[in-house]
């Protein structure tokens, strides 16, 4: 499985790219931090993300793009802009037909580390440990987007796995509902004929 990890940022975006399974170490293909201007406007910073996101999706042919979900802040200005950078994320994931999941910080510390309260500095540790790296990718946002993308290749891909499952029986529940209702239905109509 080969996943876009994407730690949404208006000012720093953080990229990861990873290719792996479950019960084996991953390896990356590629980290990168994409840096926007807070001078540029809103609109400029966000094309820029958006053409880059489209450059890596069309490089790496991910086959799920993994973003950090968005958690209200005390500043809003912030979360604002990491909002707007998750939102074209998932826009350009919707374009390609690539699914997207969204993970909680919490989940991705828990997933990377044993513990959903590591530090910054943990995180990157063992990703670097884990993807066998020589040092810990830096800034701090390109590990944390490696830390999505193995995140969601051992935890996302069970977890996939189960959503399509509930799909699947929602969806047989339903033909059997609709298909009860249609005989009730013709009972009633010959017994009304009758």
């Amino acid at each position: 499985m080969r996943v876009l990890g994407i730690d949404p940022g208006l000012t720093r975006c953080g990229l990861g790219m990873v290719d792996g399974v479950p019960g084996r170490k991953p390896f990356v293909l590629a980290v990168d931090v994409l840096r926007t201007s807070p001078h540029e406007e809103t609109g400029v910073r966000l094309a820029a993300l958006e053409a880059t996101f489209e450059e890596w999706v069309q490089r790496y042919r991910p086959s799920v793009v993994a973003v950090e979900r968005v958690f209200a802040q005390h500043n809003v200005g912030t979360v604002m802009g990491t909002a707007q950078a998750a939102g074209i994320a998932l826009l350009v994931a919707a374009r390609h037909g690539i699914p997207a999941a969204l993970h909680t910080p919490s989940e991705v510390k828990a997933a990377i580390t044993g513990s959903g309260r590591a530090g910054k500095d943990q995180v990157g540790a063992m990703v670097a440990r884990i993807l066998q790296l020589t040092e810990v990718p830096k800034p701090a946002d390109a590990a944390d987007a490696l830390a999505l993308a193995i995140c969601h290749v051992w935890r996302g891909s069970s977890t996939d796995r189960l959503d399509q499952a509930q799909q699947s029986a929602s969806s047989v529940a339903a033909r059997q509902q609709r298909a009860y209702a249609q005989a009730a239905t013709q009972a009633r109509t010959k017994g009304a004929r009758a």
